[in-house]
């Protein structure tokens, strides 16, 4: 089995719509895709509709948490979509989303780039907008050759000439959230250290005593040396650990399938969630 748990769609910051993901997913030999969109589940219906046979959706999200003052992501796999009190706190992180964009535009505009909010809402179009979004339209603009150029201190990483923060939860709070809606956590690529300030490994202790289920260790932005060291972490601390494109579509050098979970651990998160089941395809939409 090929699984693929971490891609995004144009429900969040990816440049595939959902039908497209799932198609692409299928075509790109995947078994399992995991459909996880920044803070919301807008894209499920669409994935769930189109989603071909022989390919099974594990719904999720990536939530934006907080630690001392460090961003980090939570992946929650197969949690109950209609739970109240999580889903007040993903619409939170959402409605905070397009100020926290706004203001990312206009610190730019103050440092001499020229850019617009017009251009970035054409590009976020109906999805949840981030700094992917921004940092495309800076690739349009010349500013910078590619998206992941843009995720520097003299732009949009943590704490950057042209950052802004928004609400983001405590991943304490989180993993407690999605644990009573019946899901799993997954620590999304803890030591991408190129994107800004990591929260350090040491805090990855009271996390898992809190709950936290995994860590995503084979990721695009983890070397060699980072993964043998993250997987020793795992052991010691009794995480499962699992491997993900992070896919973004056309924003991101990073295919589908380049990186995968083994069919165990899989296994095991199907096995400990109770809010949702993955979706097996049943032929779905299949036009391009």
């Amino acid at each position: 089995m090929r699984i693929d748990l971490h891609t995004h769609s144009t429900a969040s910051d990816g440049t595939d719509t959902p039908a497209e993901l799932v198609r692409a997913a299928a075509s790109a030999g995947l078994d399992v895709v995991a459909l996880t969109d920044h803070d919301t589940v807008g894209g499920y219906a669409e994935a769930i509709a189109a989603l071909p046979a022989g390919l099974t959706l594990v719904t999720g999200a990536e939530l934006s948490c907080r630690l001392d003052g460090v961003g980090m992501h939570l992946l929650a796999y197969l949690f109950d979509p209609e739970e109240p009190e999580l889903s007040r706190e993903r619409e939170l992180v959402r409605d905070d989303r397009t100020p926290r964009a706004q203001a990312m535009v206009a610190k730019l505009r103050a440092l001499g780039v020229d850019i617009t909010w017009e251009q970035v809402a054409r590009i976020a179009g109906a999805g949840s907008v981030g700094r992917p979004h921004i940092a495309t339209a800076m690739v349009e603009l010349g500013v910078v050759p590619t998206v992941s150029d843009a995720f520097t201190a003299d732009w949009l990483a943590d704490g950057g000439r042209a950052y802004a923060g928004k609400h983001e939860l405590d991943p304490f709070e989180a993993i407690r959230l999605v644990k009573a809606a019946g899901g799993v956590t997954v620590f999304a690529h803890p030591a991408a250290v190129k994107r800004g300030t990591c929260v350090p490994e040491s805090a990855v202790a009271a996390l898992a005593a809190a709950g936290l289920d995994g860590i995503e260790v084979d990721h695009m932005d983890h070397d060699t040396a980072t993964r043998a060291r993250l997987r020793g972490l795992a052991a010691d601390l009794g995480l499962l650990t699992t491997g993900s494109s992070d896919y973004h579509g056309s924003r991101k050098t990073c295919g589908l399938g380049e990186y995968t979970t083994d069919p165990e651990i899989y296994g095991e998160i199907t096995r400990r969630a109770t809010g949702a089941f993955p979706v097996p395809g049943a032929g779905g939409d299949a036009r391009a």
